[in-house]
C-alpha cells in the first residue's frame, strides 16, 4: 500500500496565475525538474523522480515517486491539485505498470 507525502518545504510549488499561463508552465517545469533533483539526493531507488498521471475529472491526479519498497509517492499540488483517490491502494506492482505504460506511451507517441 503506498504512502502519499506532501512536497517537501525546501522545494517551492508554482502558484496558478491564470493572467500568465506561459510563465505558469514554466515555473511548473522547472518545480518538476527540481524536485526530482531533490529527491534523486534523498532516495536511491531506481525510479526516484519518475512523474505519474492519473487521469481524473478533467485534467491529472499527478505524483511522484520517491520509494518502490516501501511505495512511497509525492503529490503533485499543480493545476487543480486533483488526487487520486484510489492512489493508496496501489500497490510496488501497480506503480511500475503505470511507469512501463506511460514510457511505451511516450514512445509510441512521441513527447509534448
Amino acid at each position: 500500500m503506498a504512502k502519499i507525502f506532501s512536497v517537501p518545504k525546501e522545494i517551492k510549488v508554482p502558484k496558478l496565475d491564470w493572467n500568465d499561463i506561459p510563465s505558469y508552465d514554466s515555473a511548473e517545469k522547472k518545480f518538476i525538474k527540481d524536485l526530482a533533483e531533490f529527491l534523486k539526493t534523498k532516495s536511491t531507488c531506481e525510479h526516484v523522480g519518475e512523474e505519474l498521471l492519473f487521469p481524473y475529472a478533467d485534467s491529472y491526479a499527478r505524483y511522484m515517486v520517491f520509494s518502490i519498497n516501501p511505495l512511497q509517492l509525492i503529490h503533485l499540488p499543480l493545476g487543480d491539485a486533483w488526487e487520486y483517490p484510489y492512489i493508496e491502494r496501489l500497490t510496488a506492482t501497480d506503480i511500475l505498470n503505470k511507469i512501463n505504460q506511460q514510457k511505451s506511451l511516450l514512445a509510441f507517441f512521441g513527447s509534448k
